[in-house]
């Protein structure tokens, strides 16, 4: 009996902290989503469409759609370096060197990878 007591409190305890994890990657996406979405920051909706969400109004489409992006950059470092730097990957690209030219903190570029890396 207190085998199993023990094991229900560890289950119940494993369950709280994915609940909390959960909820810091949510705090993050949706962190990650008001620096996108900020004309003064990210402004990632000028360029790129953001599907299924219904506050992106009016996107751009310089850069690609924001669809599965965890397929397009399994690897969150790639989409980051990407976003800290693209001009690395493409000199002619139209994209902003975020974190090159510091247009968003560090903070900033890991949450708005969070956010689009969840879309």
């Amino acid at each position: 009996m207190r085998k199993k007591l023990t094991l229900m409190f560890a289950l119940i305890a494993g369950l709280g902290v994915v609940n909390l994890s959960m909820a810091a990657e949510d705090a993050k996406e949706s962190a990650g989503r008001a620096v996108a979405m900020n004309k003064a920051k990210g402004n990632c909706i000028a360029c790129h469409a953001i599907p299924n969400d219904p506050k992106a109004e009016s996107p751009g489409n310089i850069g690609p759609p924001f669809v599965m992006m965890k397929e397009r950059f399994p690897d969150r470092n790639k989409m980051r370096a990407q976003i800290w730097d693209s001009t690395v990957a493409n000199p002619k690209t139209s994209m902003p060197p975020f974190g090159k030219h510091q247009i968003l903190t560090e903070q900033e570029i890991d949450q708005v990878v969070e956010y689009i890396h969840s879309l």
